[in-house]
């Protein structure tokens, strides 16, 4: 397999998801990833009200907390450098983030797009720049760090 970054990967169904990344519900925030290269992946995240965050986020007015927005661009980033075959099964952890901002609202109803790209690697840290858009409107953006460690997924 030639990973050069123009290479297209294909995109993941929920399946394809769960068999790269480590999490689980509720925590995992991608439903699927549209399209995918080297070094760019695209998600999605489908926001319904029976998310459990709603239960204490706002009653009577339901805001997706902008953490899980966060989460999400740092787990398509995850997915994009643990669907690599010399990454599969391992733990990337999350260790910053910059430049965060927040702009729109998130409600149930929305979908949001996820577009992660790898600025940086080296030796396991990874550096990703994410956009999430709802409606084409900017909702999130962020740098964000991880390591790729040796620990495997259980």
């Amino acid at each position: 397999m030639n990973d050069s970054p123009a290479e297209n990967l294909g995109p993941l169904d929920i399946q394809g998801v769960l068999n790269i990344a480590p999490h689980r519900y509720p925590f995992l925030m991608v439903d699927r990833v549209i399209e995918r290269t080297a070094n760019k992946a695209v998600g999605i995240k489908n926001v319904t009200f029976n998310e459990p965050c709603f239960m204490g986020h706002f009653p009577g007015r339901p805001v997706f907390p902008g953490v899980l927005m966060l989460e999400a661009i740092a787990q398509v980033g995850g997915l994009l450098v643990l669907g690599r075959s010399e990454n599969m099964g391992k733990l990337a952890f999350f260790t910053g983030a910059d430049e965060v901002s927040w702009r729109r609202m998130v409600v149930p109803g929305d979908q949001i797009r996820i577009e992660a790209e790898l600025l940086k690697e080296r030796r396991g840290l990874c550096v990703v720049k994410g956009v999430a858009t709802v409606e084409g409107e900017l909702a999130c953006e962020a740098t964000v760090k991880f390591m790729v460690t040796e620990e495997r997924a259980k």
